[in-house]
């Protein structure tokens, strides 16, 4: 994994850090070790499958030729944090209690719930959710959904057309349109790829039978209602297959600074929103490092409670029509499971 290759490079120690091995299929998320069975399976010697070690672990000093580097202590000690980005995210959610679901939202959208045990049910694998390791034994429950792509890849193309887009403008735009106009499928493989993804959108809009945006606005609003309505779909989805109920929603990462989308997903998920911090991956990653060195104390709780303290949490209500946002799900999804 290319994390133990970077710790390998500076401390000459080779192993495997559990959040991330546990991404390979090749990973008992039971009994947090390698799937001995499905390597022998597959083929593979289980024998290249390196020690596994879990957020936290004090891994070693720096080798010679990186610690003889100018500006680097002679003292510093590699520590492995929770590897998988997402799973540095989900460490640094400011939440309280277990009834929360988190989006961790870029580029790409991570949505799940944090568990004690994993899911492993058929309804679960049909539905596309996996069981990953969080750091401190938790299991991130989680499917992946699109996320800020649709509207980067819009930017672009309105950019490349010599269109002059004001981001904050053509939010604040899209916030004064009719909500569910017009509702798409964002994870659809169509929409993958990059090029004039304004002209896609349209033809998604077409062939379902609805009329296409007419103009940045009204593509910005589709996109963003579109991911709301699919937000919805994930965290309900989630809570019935782990028998969880969902008081709030943490929403990290770069999609917090988009104040539309929390509040539309506040409004299609019925329960409160909470966004922010937008560096959650750069935080959990502090803060794993920070308690395995003696700088702050305490358990996960603790951990999210100085991220709480600490950083700018924006909270949205829900309101608007639920009935409408599950009419939106059932148009958008009808025939999916």
């Amino acid at each position: 994994m290319i994390p133990d290759l970077i710790t390998y490079w500076l401390t000459g120690k080779i192993g495997v850090e559990i959040t991330n091995a546990s991404t390979t299929q090749l990973f008992d998320v039971r009994a947090r070790t390698w799937a001995r069975d499905v390597i022998e399976r597959a083929g593979l010697p289980v024998r290249i499958f390196p020690d596994l070690h879990p957020p936290g672990t004090q891994i070693s000093a720096l080798v010679e030729g990186v610690r003889n580097q100018p500006g680097v202590s002679a003292g510093t000690v590699v520590t492995a944090a929770g590897s998988h980005d997402t799973a540095s995210a989900v460490a640094a959610v400011p939440a309280r209690g277990e009834n929360f679901a988190y989006i961790s939202c870029g580029t790409w959208s991570l949505v799940g719930l944090e568990l004690d045990q994993p899911v492993l049910s058929e309804a679960g694998r049909i539905a596309n959710f996996t069981n990953e390791a969080g750091v401190d034994g938790k299991i991130r429950y989680l499917r992946n959904v699109m996320g800020l792509w649709l509207l980067q890849d819009s930017l672009r193309t309105w950019e490349l057309a010599g269109q002059s887009v004001d981001l904050r403008a053509l939010i604040a735009a899209a916030a004064e349109l009719p909500p569910l106009t017009r509702v798409i499928d964002p994870d659809r493989a169509e929409f993958l790829p990059p090029g004039d993804m304004p002209s896609r959108i349209a033809s998604a809009c077409t062939r379902t039978g609805q009329s296409s945006p007419r103009t940045p606005a009204e593509t910005v609003r589709c996109i963003l209602d579109s991911l709301a309505v699919a937000y919805r779909r994930a965290v309900r989805q989630a809570a019935e297959l782990a028998g969880r109920q969902v008081d709030v929603i943490h929403l990290v990462g770069g999609g917090a600074q988009n104040d539309l989308l929390c509040q539309l997903t506040a409004d299609a998920c019925g329960v409160p929103v909470l966004a922010g911090p937008v560096e959650a991956t750069a935080l959990g990653n502090v803060l794993v490092q920070a308690r395995a060195l003696g700088a702050v104390d305490g358990d996960l709780d603790a951990m999210r409670s100085l991220v709480s303290r600490t950083q700018r949490i924006v909270r949205y209500e829900p309101r608007g029509d639920d009935g409408a946002w599950a009419l939106a799900e059932s148009r958008v999804y009808a025939g999916s499971s």
